[in-house]
């Protein structure tokens, strides 16, 4: 942690320059300041501030750890700190959780050596990363805590039964259903598949200056998500609620948070039109919304290209994330090396940092506990499958 002469002098202040006259401690109170808006040019500019490539030692270090515990033969679901040890990296893991929560809300690791190892392997080495980071949470009805972007082929137009991650279509700016959401990239596309992020707090300021009536219109608690029937018995099908939210309003401080996905919100005709309509249709207000809405992330947004290998953390809470389309490899194709080129491949984690361990305050009845959020059907077990399916 910076001392204050370190945070002092990092900031361009200066050390020595109260009247101890007037001041005889030599402190002066700072007085009220416009905050800090996390903008993301500073970070264009700046790579570094958000990036890292794992060094030898530590790329040995997952590699060894991630070893040992395929030979102690522990399912995956059961992968934790204590069976994956990070002596030397859990600290930078540490100080990572927190940025992802508290601070930026993204980061971008480089060099886990995807080509050379397993599927099981890879798998492993990110789920023990992860484990630093929160708790696994369910990605979809089957259970899937280890979760896999890949094109299976399935019409990314059947919006009401298809997720878009299963396509190699366009995904809007959107948030997850976790806390945090990781990518780690196993194999690139031949074009596209690009990825983009926009801080929440950024977007919100933009629009309330330029877009008032849009952001009433993202705030009232009349928006249905649809849950493509990914629900326990008893459940609706669809949740009500607003895009945006502010903190739980017991913080002090509360914060701007959101949670959306257009592809869940345009595909429940089946439950909006007809005789038999259940809920309300999008109204033309929520439609304009959606198109401002999705027209200011872009412009506000910071682009970036995952490479074979880089693992991508990105918070939910804060931050919205966007995929451009993409194209594969057409069959037959080779790699660089000559080698059959694969098909685009990511890994996905859903992870839970609740209240309980320090995760913001949201405002839904299962705040504090640890596997918060996430997609549960009846007593569907966590399974981790090393491949799409």
């Amino acid at each position: 942690m910076a001392t204050v002469v370190e945070t002092a002098t990092s900031q361009g202040l200066p050390l020595n320059g109260v009247d101890v006259n007037k001041f005889p401690d030599g402190l002066k109170t700072s007085g009220q300041h416009p905050p800090f808006i996390p903008e993301f040019d500073h970070y264009r500019e700046n790579p570094e501030l958000w990036t890292h490539r794992f060094s030898d030692d530590e790329i040995k270090e997952i590699g060894e750890a991630a070893d040992q515990f395929i030979q102690k033969q522990v399912p995956l679901t059961g992968i934790s700190k204590t069976n994956f040890p990070l002596p030397t990296l859990s600290r930078r893991l540490e100080v990572l959780r927190k940025d992802l929560i508290d601070g930026k809300g993204f980061y971008l690791f480089k060099g886990i050596p995807a080509r050379e190892w397993s599927l099981q392997k890879c798998a492993t080495a990110y789920m023990g990363l992860g484990t630093y980071i929160g708790y696994f949470v369910s990605q979809n009805g089957r259970g899937h805590v280890l979760g896999h972007v890949k094109d299976l082929g399935e019409d990314p137009t059947k919006t009401d039964r298809v997720r878009i991650y299963r396509t190699n279509a366009r995904q809007y700016f959107h948030t997850d259903g976790s806390d945090i959401v990781g990518l780690l990239c196993i194999a690139k596309s031949l074009s596209g598949g690009e990825s983009d992020i926009a801080s929440t707090h950024n977007v919100f300021n933009v629009l309330q200056e330029r877009h008032p009536d849009v952001v009433q219109t993202l705030v009232e608690p009349n928006w249905y998500f649809d849950r493509k029937g990914e629900t326990s018995e008893g459940e609706e099908q669809w949740i009500r609620g607003s895009i945006f939210y502010l903190e739980n309003e017991r913080s002090d401080n509360p914060r701007v948070y959101a949670r959306f996905d257009p592809m869940n919100v345009t595909s429940l005709a089946r439950f909006n039109s007809g005789p038999d309509a259940r809920i309300p249709p999008l109204s033309d207000k929520q439609r304009y919304a959606m198109e401002i809405f999705e027209k200011i992330c872009a412009e506000l947004s910071l682009h970036m290209i995952l490479e074979l290998g880089d693992i991508q953390f990105v918070s939910n809470s804060h931050v919205f994330h966007a995929r451009t389309a993409y194209t594969d490899h057409p069959p037959g194709a080779v790699d660089e090396n000559g080698n059959p080129a694969r098909r685009r491949h990511l890994m996905r984690l859903w992870l839970s940092a609740p209240e309980s361990d320090g995760g913001w305050k949201l405002p839904y009845h299962d705040s504090m506990e640890k596997k918060r959020g996430g997609i549960q059907v009846n007593d569907q077990p966590p399974v981790c499958p090393l491949d799409a399916e």
